[in-house]
């Protein structure tokens, strides 16, 4: 090779190089802060773009997401039945927007793989979230469970099938605040576990919050069996919260295991 060539082409390469770091550079997306952003269900806003909207959305395109299909569960004999400690609460209902929700006074707790998570709230979804080979139910409740250790959650998911009237939520379907941040408060008491399944066989995996930020901090416990309510009631629901539900994501190499007394 010549003087002259090596000349030539290290600067040239030196050229290559800036213009590809300047091309790569700006191929970098910088996202908004999420302050004042919003999601939805559909349209640009919607599931597919959250990951897009802000900063702290980018949760939401990562690989332990939720909700999933439930199949293919592994039966686990390690696996307990879940304990729950559940004292009264009194009514505390508020419109999110996108959910009803129902906020929980202090002290009920159940226990994960030995850790201690504190019930928060619940909430609702209509329809369904998870599904069952591919079948979705008209509702889904998620009792929300916080380690103050950790910081990490576990939520239990409960399906709701169309059925008897339910008696806890007749309760409440008259007083469901109809705007957004509208509240209901009352000092009539109910217990969570009135709203759960009598049977605690259940699938449980890892996963995320199902709504932005989509953070991957979730233990889900999908109880295998129903509670039931009236068309009725369900659509009271659905009615203020339209449709809620994120579409389930890959399962991306987890493992789903079963529960069965």
């Amino acid at each position: 090779m010549t003087f002259f060539t090596k000349n030539f082409l290290l600067p040239s390469f030196a050229l290559f190089m800036l213009f590809s770091f300047v091309s790569c550079k700006g191929d970098d997306k910088t996202l908004p802060s999420c302050e004042g952003v919003t999601y939805e269900y559909e349209g640009v806003d919607g599931p597919e773009h959250w990951s897009e909207l802000c900063v702290d959305y980018t949760d939401c395109g990562g690989k332990v997401q939720s909700p999933v299909d439930i199949t293919g569960a592994i039966d686990d004999a390690a696996l307990s039945a879940i304990p729950r400690t559940y004292a009264a609460s009194g009514t505390h209902i508020v419109n999110k927007g996108h959910t009803i929700q129902f906020n929980y006074d202090g002290g009920s707790t159940i226990t994960v793989n030995g850790e201690v998570y504190e019930l928060l709230q619940f909430h609702t979804h209509t329809h369904s979230e998870h599904t069952v080979g591919g079948v979705s139910a008209p509702m889904e409740i998620h009792f929300v469970h916080k380690n103050a250790a950790t910081g990490k959650l576990a939520v239990i998911g409960v399906f709701v099938e169309e059925g008897a009237e339910n008696a806890v939520l007749e309760h409440f379907v008259h007083h469901l605040p109809a705007t957004l941040d509208a509240k209901y408060d009352a000092a009539d008491t109910f217990n969570a576990l009135d709203l759960m399944p009598a049977d605690q066989d259940y699938f449980t995996y890892a996963g995320s919050l199902t709504t932005p930020p989509c953070s991957e901090i979730v233990t889900w416990i999908v109880m295998e069996h129903h509670i039931e309510a009236t068309a009725a009631q369900i659509h009271d629901f659905e009615a203020l919260e339209h449709e809620n539900a994120r579409p389930v994501q890959a399962l991306e190499g987890r493992t789903i295991k079963h529960h069965k007394s």
